[in-house]
């Protein structure tokens, strides 16, 4: 059995996408969802779903090593973050070097790094007049947005589009694509 565990900090539908993709599944399961914000609305989607949770605060995730024994213990084969906006720790990323991917909403390496996320990239997408928006999903390591490309797909930018269009666009490419890349990955 193939173990993910998610981090998120917000509503929770990239987790709640993947658990449910991977519900019954005899080879890969989410064995533990993992959040930052303990009014997140991603913590009441995964016990909903029979998922178990973990919150923690900043201390604990940089100044210890008990999420890095925690996953450990949960016998853990990959890290997914799934709207997750803090940088990893380095002792995480050395526990588990390649082990660790995110989903981006934009085309990597445009409009990702320190506070490019949600609509502030959609927002800098059609600011910018480009033609095409999509997802990236890429492994993580210490800097923000700049671990390798895993996988891209693309959407039409159309002139009509507000952030909150495009937004909806990207999400489809999140919802479709998310779950086969992990799948892949642990296959």
């Amino acid at each position: 059995m193939k173990r993910i565990a998610i981090f998120a900090s917000g509503s929770g539908t990239n987790a709640q996408n993947i658990i449910e993709y991977f519900g019954g599944n005899p080879e890969i399961e989410v064995s533990l969802v993992l959040s930052n914000k303990p009014d997140a609305k991603v913590l009441t989607r995964a016990k909903r779903l029979k998922v178990p949770t973990f919150t923690f605060n900043r201390k604990t995730f940089y100044d210890t090593e008990e999420i890095v024994d925690l996953l450990t213990g949960k016998k853990t084969d990959l890290i997914v973050l799934a709207g997750f906006l803090w940088l990893i720790p380095g002792g995480l990323l050395k526990k588990f070097p390649g082990k660790i991917i995110n989903i981006h909403p934009a085309l990597l390496p445009k409009y990702g790094g320190k506070g490019m996320y949600g609509s502030r990239v959609h927002k800098a997408v059609i600011d910018s007049g480009d033609a095409e928006s999509g997802i990236t999903i890429h492994y993580v390591n210490e800097k923000y947005d700049e671990g390798a490309v895993i996988f891209q797909a693309r959407c039409k930018v159309d002139p009509s589009d507000t952030p909150e269009t495009l937004a909806q666009k990207v999400h489809q490419l999140e919802y479709e694509h998310f779950p086969r890349v992990i799948e892949a990955l642990l296959k």
